[in-house]
């Protein structure tokens, strides 16, 4: 008899597939099927997404240098700190949760946007002796790798049926050059020339940036301000975020690789000033970007409040830069 109870309950533990038994089965796994497969994208979507806009965030210690460059420590720690730590999400393919994340993607390709602009003017300006030396290997390196496109996967299949590289590892490949670059600066192997010319060099192209950031907002503010639905006003408000943040934190350590500059020449506070626009432009973080009319008492326009701190800390860059021309 116990025998009996116990054969009884095993079968009860069983699958049925028979008659009805198979019918609530097969049911019972096509609906977990259902629902596995609507949650998968919405719960991967929640996991990955992740905009990080930390304006106090700083260089990991292991990634700073005592004689080198703070900016270019920073710029290494931004690369890795996407492409690894919150994780490279804009050349997810499609059946990838993240593919279907649209801010995070363009935020991130704002920030390398602004960091490829920086690595060529390190090889430009910077990094060579009155523009006349040959330009650093490790900086031409990392400037190359930066300026490739950041949605491409293991496969492009517009170019070719093989595998090819990544676009996160030639963004980790641009963070080594750019480390060893400053390795060999802390060991007085390398030029990073802290001249007043060069920094207006540099803070010239920064601001041409800018500028072409601020017509991309007046177009989208222009031709589609007040649409109902403008799908396209997150992708330019979260691409100019990423490129304000990134030009945020390279411009804050710049100001310490240039203290002495910024000192003799009485810009400490004009500097400060311009950071703060910068700031501002970086730290907008609505819960949905509207695009409505500028003057609208209803629909607020978060394109042109950001252009409007792009637009004033550009401004503060052109009176620093008239100064270092004195």
């Amino acid at each position: 008899m116990v025998a009996d109870r116990l054969m009884g309950q095993a079968r009860r533990l069983l699958p049925d597939f028979s008659g009805a038994g198979k019918l609530r089965t097969v049911g019972g796994i096509g609906g977990a099927v259902l629902v596995a497969a609507l949650l998968y994208y919405p719960i991967g979507m929640l996991i990955t997404h992740d905009i990080n806009d930390d304006p106090a965030y700083e260089t990991p210690g292991h990634l700073a240098m005592k004689d080198g460059s703070r900016a270019v420590a920073m710029a290494a720690a931004l690369i890795l700190r996407e492409v690894d730590e919150s994780r490279w999400v804009a050349n997810d393919p499609f059946f990838l949760p993240p593919a279907a994340l649209d801010n995070m993607p363009n935020y991130q390709q704002g920030i390398i946007a602004a960091l490829a602009r920086f690595a060529f003017e390190l090889t430009d300006q910077i990094g060579r002796t009155r523009g006349t030396s040959q330009t650093d290997k490790d900086l031409q390196e990392a400037a190359g790798q930066l300026q490739y496109a950041g949605n491409v996967w293991v496969f492009d299949l517009s170019t070719s049926l093989a595998p090819t590289t990544t676009s996160e590892a030639r963004y980790r490949k641009a963070a080594k050059s750019l480390l060893k670059y400053n390795q060999r600066l802390a060991n007085g192997n390398a030029v990073f020339e802290r001249r007043a010319d060069n920094l207006l060099a540099t803070l010239d192209r920064f601001a041409l940036d800018m500028g072409a950031s601020s017509a991309a907002l007046d177009r989208q503010i222009t031709e589609h301000a007040g649409d109902f639905i403008d799908t396209r006003a997150d992708n330019v408000f979260y691409g100019i975020k990423g490129q304000s943040y990134a030009y945020y934190m390279i411009i804050r350590e710049l100001g310490l690789d240039y203290a002495k500059v910024l000192g003799e020449r009485e810009l400490t506070n004009a500097w400060a000033k311009m950071l703060e626009s910068l700031r501002h432009a970086a730290e907008l973080s609505p819960l949905i970007v509207a695009n409505g009319m500028p003057d609208s008492q209803f629909v607020p326009s978060h394109l042109a409040a950001q252009g409007f701190y792009l637009l004033r800390a550009r401004t503060k860059i052109r009176e620093i830069t008239n100064i270092l021309l004195k």
